[in-house]
């Protein structure tokens, strides 16, 4: 039996490899073959695309909430989950957490706005800006709900203390597990250390050199050693109560996650929405954009969020993404 064992385990090994090979490459055929439907999530309003891979392979996507009649961006609330393994078929995990749930939130509830959420050591972790008064703008905190499943099962712990009142929670874990946390708004995007509790800051947050026109919506992904920071800028071609909209992606460089960043320019330019807010992600081979657009309401408050592929230029610089509607490869 040892004989026959030493004759043919290489043999076994090569099918094996094979096998692992073939299963690899076509599921990145799948993908790349995939027909992209825009805007991919139809039965109900959605904003602030996060999106993530984790451990068992498919894809997530952790979005706001625009609540029908809108009133402006106060109501957004009742964050749900989406997920797929294709991109063309997409799961609706449901409802994961609203504003009645937070402790100390406002009482009047919405303002549930971009979230984003991080693994680390068996636990998912949802980062969500809320205010914890009626005057909102002066009193946002950055609540964090936990769970050990990725799309189910999240229970507030409390809020990030020590921040400033600013929104749009941005979590990236680095490939040696050291996890950074930014936020921003009203031109200003700052970031610093998480400690291993992924609740408190390690040291001191920092003001993010060298952006352009930052306004919000900052994300981080990182491709052959370059941290990217991408966000959305002030473009203002039109003003809506003395407020600049339409909103175009931008992105900076660096090679530390902390910065000082080089910035690169406009990766896309605005939509047909009065707000563009937006993630990077790599699947199964392929990159893509994620962000949001009003194509079927036709109205700036409820939007809905959509994807496109990403491509890069050969010295590492993003070319631009031409946002598209309806079915596209």
């Amino acid at each position: 039996m040892l004989k026959l064992l030493k004759t043919y385990l290489p043999a076994i090994i090569l099918a094996t490899i094979f096998i692992l090979f073939t299963t690899v490459c076509n599921a990145q055929k799948k993908i790349s073959n995939a027909k992209l439907r825009n805007p991919f999530i139809t039965q109900m309003y959605t904003a602030d695309p996060s999106a993530h891979v984790w451990a068992d392979g498919r894809l997530y996507i952790y979005a706001s909430h625009d609540i029908a009649p809108p009133q402006g961006c106060d109501l957004m609330d009742r964050y749900h989950v989406f997920s797929t393994d294709d991109m063309e078929n997409w799961k609706d995990h449901g409802e994961i957490l609203n504003s009645s749930q937070v402790p100390w939130g406002r009482k009047e509830g919405g303002f549930m706005w971009a979230p984003d959420c991080a693994y680390k050591n068996g636990t998912y972790y949802f980062y969500f800006p809320h205010p914890s008064g009626t005057e909102w703008n002066a009193t946002w905190k950055i609540g964090v709900a936990t769970s050990k499943n990725p799309a189910s099962g999240f229970e507030v712990k409390g809020y990030i203390d020590g921040l400033k009142p600013m929104i749009d929670p941005c979590v990236f874990v680095d490939d040696d597990g050291q996890a950074y946390f930014y936020y921003g708004g009203g031109g200003t995007c700052e970031a610093g250390k998480l400690k291993d509790n992924m609740m408190e800051i390690d040291g001191e947050m920092i003001k993010m050199e060298g952006l352009t026109d930052f306004h919000e919506a900052s994300w981080i992904h990182k491709k052959d050693g370059i941290y990217y920071l991408s966000y959305s800028d002030n473009h203002d071609d039109n003003m809506k109560d003395g407020v600049s909209g339409d909103n175009r992606m931008r992105y900076a460089t660096s090679k530390s996650p902390l910065g000082p960043w080089k910035s690169e320019g406009i990766y896309m330019d605005p939509t047909d929405s009065y707000t563009n807010h937006g993630s990077i992600v790599k699947y199964k081979g392929q990159w893509y954009s994620f962000y949001h657009n009003s194509s079927l309401s036709n109205h700036d408050w409820l939007r809905s969020i959509c994807v496109d592929k990403l491509y890069y230029n050969a010295d590492g610089t993003i070319k631009k993404v031409v946002p598209t509607t309806g079915i596209t490869k």
